[in-house]
């Protein structure tokens, strides 16, 4: 892949096109009347309760809601008077988001005294299409388009790694309405954190636990059980493997693992990256194949940083789906939203032998 051809949007923000080879991007002007960006448009508070952050965006109440397919904002705009990408046809695109919930550059620290603490929401957000085509989903994609979108997601990885006050960054995806989604072209997200988020957190201090009483890594160790165990292992190439965890906390969730220790998509070689892709696909087919609508789900990229915080990070995806039957959906009610103890109406095991069934 060539790297990306910068653009600008009317309000100043960026916009990447990832191009197939032989694909020139042929961008336009970008002629939308958009009013001028908010220098600070969120707000960090802290929570001495939990000890986390909160992100106060109150400009995303005006971001665009459900639009008609015909006035989708991330179709191509061939005028450049309607959309966010001012362009008769793309492959894969990122820019920043109109209404983000981080941005702007600096580092944040952890207040260790009592009172109300705020801090400026640094980071960035962004928006990656995978695909012009509105009606289209990841597990569509032909097989090098898919892998341009892993491209992207590397290249950006890189670039938002380097951004001054980044923590974490996180590439995913939520599908379907049932999820949330407002915008039903096939597409994720970006963000890039000013500190590390619970769960990350949670998962590295029990992996640097394990290290210390066990020695070893957390996630290879717990790879490895699956591995032998089988049970719930769904499919597996010679660098990925896909499997429902021993402890599922959703009707439908697959964690993706790369067969070796890595910690982000950075540290991938190419080939890895092609299994990366070709798998991260069939996992979505097998979604799809196990009703008769598509499964509405989120896909998670968890990356690390090559720092002594985060040294015991292991890079994986979790897909999950809030869909326990065909025509029933899985509501995180009083127990899990309030007290974040998951109640799952099915077990692992079957949800693996259903999603092995649903290749064939």
């Amino acid at each position: 892949m060539t790297e990306p051809t910068a653009w600008p949007l009317a309000d100043g923000r960026e916009l990447l096109f990832f191009s197939l080879p032989g694909h020139v991007p042929a961008p336009v002007a970008d002629r939308r009347p958009l009013p001028p960006r908010r220098e600070q448009p969120s707000e960090l508070r802290y929570d001495q309760t939990t000890g986390q952050w909160v992100i106060l965006a109150a400009d995303r109440q005006d971001r665009t809601y459900k639009p008609p397919a015909d006035r989708c904002p991330l179709c191509p705009g061939p005028s450049g008077a309607s959309s966010e990408v001012p362009a008769a046809d793309y492959d894969v695109v990122v820019f920043e988001n109109r209404f983000p919930a981080l941005a702007g550059a600096g580092a944040i620290s952890t207040p260790h005294t009592p009172g109300f603490h705020a801090a400026p929401g640094h980071g960035r957000c962004e928006v990656i299409c995978f695909s012009a085509d509105h009606t289209g989903s990841f597990a569509g994609l032909p097989p090098a388009q898919a892998r341009l979108v892993v491209a992207a997601w590397r290249q950006r990885t890189a670039a938002l790694q380097a951004v001054d006050g980044v923590e974490q960054v996180f590439c995913f995806e939520n599908r379907g309405e049932e999820i949330g989604v407002t915008l039903s072209h096939p597409h994720g997200q970006i963000y890039a954190y000013p500190y590390l988020t619970p769960r990350t957190a949670t998962m590295l201090a029990r992996a640097r636990e394990h290290r210390d009483r066990h020695g070893g890594n957390l996630f290879a160790d717990l790879l490895a059980r699956e591995v032998a165990d089988g049970t719930r292992v769904i499919a597996r190439s010679a660098a990925f493997t896909a499997f429902v965890p021993f402890a599922a906390r959703w009707p439908v969730e697959v964690h993706l693992y790369p067969n070796r220790w890595v910690r982000n998509l950075t540290e991938l070689t190419e080939t890895e990256l092609d299994e990366f892709a070709a798998l991260y696909r069939e996992v979505l087919r097998r979604f799809d194949a196990l009703y008769d609508t598509p499964l509405p789900y989120m896909a998670a990229l968890h990356q690390y940083r090559d720092s002594a915080a985060q040294r015991d990070g292991y890079f994986h995806v979790e897909f999950l789906s809030i869909r326990r039957s065909a025509t029933k959906l899985k509501y995180l009610a009083g127990s899990e939203s309030a007290m974040d103890a998951f109640i799952v109406d099915v077990t692992p095991e079957s949800v693996a032998a259903r999603l092995r069934e649903a290749a064939r």
